[in-house]
């Protein structure tokens, strides 16, 4: 028992709760006061003044905005309000929207329409195939990429393999047209072999084989760049990680790799999907001939000469309108289906 009568094992607090032991401070230790941000414009303000704020110090970088949105404004949603002579009766030199109300006339009338129904189909057909060939062709020639390990042959093949994308349509159909005349190379290689030559431009069932391979050709090289891009965000510490793991070149892909890139894939999965009614319409327009109508004709080619040929607008207006319903339809469909399924979607 010491002299201050307590046991030299009695804790400190319960000595300075005694009285015993004086309390001491750290002259050093200040008070904590909350901080606040003498800066308008962040944590504990609103969000008017965030955009003020933001609108303030970043002016320069939002007037870049200006040109594309006025392209926008005027090239893509002022042209919505001629939608309007689907529904109501156009005739050249009178108003553009229309002399008279109609209806939905032009609708039944392409409803009931045996061509169209034949055009429509055309469309979904070469539209699922360019889907279904076109869309994985690029995820495996840039996962081909990834793996040479010579760089200068890498950069050498993306760039032979980026060049078809840069050529003008006119060129790339007149390539086809003489790669697939009756003198051209193919038949050429044909009659080498012992074969007998085929006019495949005037035959209906050779056209969808001849567009999608033209097609693969001009698009996959230029298709890998968004992969590769994706593939350099992959950590590399992933694959040390599955090699440590015993996995081989194969394994690292399939579960490395292929995760790694699945949310870009997701994406250009759903605006490929959103774009399926638009096949190109300048090549078809370039390769196709009355002989194959039955294959080759497609939406965008029909409302070409239904409008454009034969001045009927306000019936290639409701056969677009048409279209672009279905592509809205679909685009947010496999948005929807992305979602809830993988958790990767445009919004």
């Amino acid at each position: 028992m010491s002299a201050i009568g307590v046991t030299e094992g009695s804790s400190q607090p319960a000595l300075r709760e005694a009285g015993v032991v004086p309390e001491f401070t750290d002259p050093n230790d200040k008070p904590q006061k909350k901080r606040r941000n003498s800066r308008k414009g962040y944590a504990g303000t609103n969000n008017t003044n965030t955009w003020k704020h933001a609108l303030k110090t970043d002016w320069r970088l939002y007037t870049l905005l200006i040109l594309p949105l006025l392209f926008l404004l005027i090239f893509r949603y002022l042209p919505m309000a001629g939608n309007v002579i689907a529904f109501r009766r156009f005739r050249p030199g009178s108003s553009i929207f229309g002399d008279e109300w109609v209806g939905m006339h032009y609708i039944e009338m392409f409803i009931q329409d045996p061509t169209f129904w034949r055009v429509f189909w055309n469309t979904i057909i070469l539209g699922a195939l360019t889907l279904a060939i076109c869309f994985p062709l690029p995820i495996v020639l840039a996962l081909m990429f990834n793996e040479l390990r010579s760089n200068k042959f890498k950069r050498i093949a993306q760039s032979i393999s980026y060049l078809p994308h840069f050529m003008s349509i006119v060129i790339v159909a007149g390539m086809v047209l003489q790669l697939t005349s009756v003198n051209g190379t193919i038949n050429q290689i044909i009659g080498s072999l012992g074969g007998e030559t085929m006019p495949f431009m005037q035959l209906p069932e050779w056209f969808r084989t001849v567009y999608v391979s033209s097609e693969v050709w001009q698009t996959v090289g230029w298709g890998t760049i968004l992969y590769l891009a994706a593939l350099t965000t992959i950590d590399p510490q992933l694959y040390e990680a599955a090699r440590i793991d015993g996995a081989n070149r194969w394994k690292q892909m399939w579960h490395v790799t292929i995760p790694g890139i699945t949310p870009t894939m997701i994406v250009l999965l759903i605006l490929n999907v959103g774009t399926f009614m638009a096949v190109g319409f300048e090549k078809v327009l370039l390769l196709y001939n009355p002989l194959i109508y039955e294959t080759a004709d497609i939406i965008a080619t029909y409302v070409y000469r239904v409008g454009i040929t034969s001045s009927n607008f306000s019936y290639a207006a409701a056969i677009g309108l048409f279209e672009a319903l279905i592509g809205l339809v679909l685009i947010l469909s496999a948005n929807g289906i992305a979602r809830k399924l993988g958790g990767n979607s445009l919004w």
